[in-house]
């Protein structure tokens, strides 16, 4: 698939983006302040502009398009399924939904065999929390300070970074704890084994503070994603695991945004050998080709609701065209070996080519992920690892990040930019040509980071 952009037509593009500032109220912004771009195609790892400027998608969307824009397969799927049986209420038994269901099913570790289909990722999360809490008959959910988890209700107080604050209610009955990361350490650790340790202590000294009997979960992301890709120490995970079996507290992974051959596995999970009791998931299972998320859930408490009615449901859960797109998107990935391929870019592409910049930028302070999923974190100092930006920073505070995605964006790659920190999350079926082509744009956008170094 070769990516072309149409004839410029920058008329067009005036008129899309004056009707996006007349009737279109954006997410996360200040809707005085924002001026975002007309695009006008897209297809595998690039987009384009109505004034002929082509980018290579460095965010995959919102870190979703793990197949790319437009993979022909998918969208031929979506068509055929269009014409078939467009839609349908979610009581009743659908091939295709079945189909999505069970090849999900035959992914997921352990015996998270039952899945229930959502829109997105936020709804999984306000359903596994449900979930949890009505089989374990307890209210409080344990969540990490430097998580994401959504922007419904239940899942904006889960989150750990500042957009919570706004909408928090501090009722919700969350608490939230330190995860490990060895690089901003809370626990003044020095090893990844000191770290991980440590953090587990926490974790279980802030359970018996809160009472052990009134925790009904953890939650999790395997991999942290906007708050940084913080891979978790060896040991973490299964730490947690022990702590929850311990105390009888559901453990829940959030895949939502490191599944579906993100990491170089079909889940995060298979990385660490743990099994979660619930699992969420969304973004990568269709490439966010038409929405859909889910909860895989264990055979323990699927039975919860055996003889007693879930309280939970949701008008398009597993619509046809949604579960037709992930059909399509998981044969993709088997047929095109595309978790293989987001393996090998990180090993030897991604991994290698961050590495380097860092050596080079006085800038790059820390480099850490797998498969397509990187971060790096950008410092004035390394010595004392001072964020190039404040936390949360805005505005004039924010300048440096600014200054470093229009020099990304010049040089024709649209970055991924959070705080002080650039993350390369290409499409998990990205080229070595195309890594590498956004590793030579990196090169050039860090030169202007540089220069706010000490």
């Amino acid at each position: 698939m070769t990516p072309h952009v149409a004839a410029p037509d920058p008329q067009a593009g005036a008129a899309v983006k004056a009707a996006d500032r007349a009737h279109v109220f954006h997410s996360w912004s200040a809707q005085g302040l924002i001026d975002p771009l007309a695009v006008a195609g897209a297809e595998g790892s690039y987009f384009w502009d109505y004034d002929g400027n082509r980018y290579l998608d460095f965010t995959s969307g919102l870190v979703y398009t793990n197949i790319g824009y437009q993979h022909p397969k998918v969208v031929a799927a979506i068509q055929e399924q269009a014409g078939k049986l467009t839609t349908f209420a979610p009581a009743f038994a659908i091939d295709v939904r079945s189909e999505a269901a069970r090849l999900i099913a035959e992914r997921t570790p352990g015996d998270l065999d039952k899945i229930f289909f959502t829109n997105g990722g936020a709804e999984a999360v306000e359903n596994a929390v449900r979930m949890a809490r009505l089989h374990t008959g307890r209210t409080k959910v344990l969540s990490a300070y430097r998580s994401y988890h959504g922007a419904t209700s239940t899942a904006i107080n889960l989150t750990g970074d500042p957009r919570r604050w706004p909408s928090d209610t501090a009722s919700a009955g969350v608490v939230h704890f330190w995860a490990p990361f060895l690089y901003r350490s809370p626990f003044y650790s020095t090893t990844e084994a000191e770290e991980s340790a440590r953090a587990l202590q926490h974790l279980e000294d802030t359970i018996a503070f809160e009472g052990p009997a009134t925790v009904a979960a953890i939650i999790l992301e395997t991999v942290p994603g906007t708050a940084g890709i913080m891979t978790p120490p060896p040991g973490y995970l299964a730490g947690v695991r022990e702590i929850c079996d311990k105390y009888g507290i559901v453990f829940i992974l959030d895949e939502v945004m490191a599944g579906f051959g993100r990491t170089g596995k079909w889940f995060a999970a298979d990385h660490f050998d743990v099994v979660p009791d619930l699992m969420t998931f969304a973004k990568g299972v269709n490439s966010g080709y038409v929405p859909l998320g889910g909860v895989a859930i264990n055979a323990e408490i699927a039975a919860t609701f055996d003889k007693r009615p879930y309280p939970g449901g949701l008008t398009y859960s597993g619509h046809p065209l949604a579960c037709a797109a992930a059909v399509a998107t998981i044969q993709v990935m088997e047929d095109e070996k595309v978790v293989e391929n987001a393996a090998h870019i990180g090993e030897n592409v991604l991994g290698p080519g961050l590495r380097e910049l860092a050596e080079r930028h006085p800038s790059v302070g820390d480099v850490r992920g797998m498969g397509v999923f990187w971060a790096l974190e950008l410092v004035k100092n390394r010595e004392t690892r001072e964020p190039l930006v404040p936390y949360n920073a805005a505005g004039e505070a924010a300048a440096p990040m600014a200054a470093l995605g229009a020099a990304a964006k010049k040089n024709g790659l649209w970055p991924f930019i959070n705080m002080n920190r650039t993350h390369a999350v290409p499409a998990c079926n990205v080229s070595e040509a195309e890594a590498k082509e956004g590793l030579a744009a990196l090169d050039a956008a860090l030169s202007v980071a540089d220069e706010y170094t000490a």
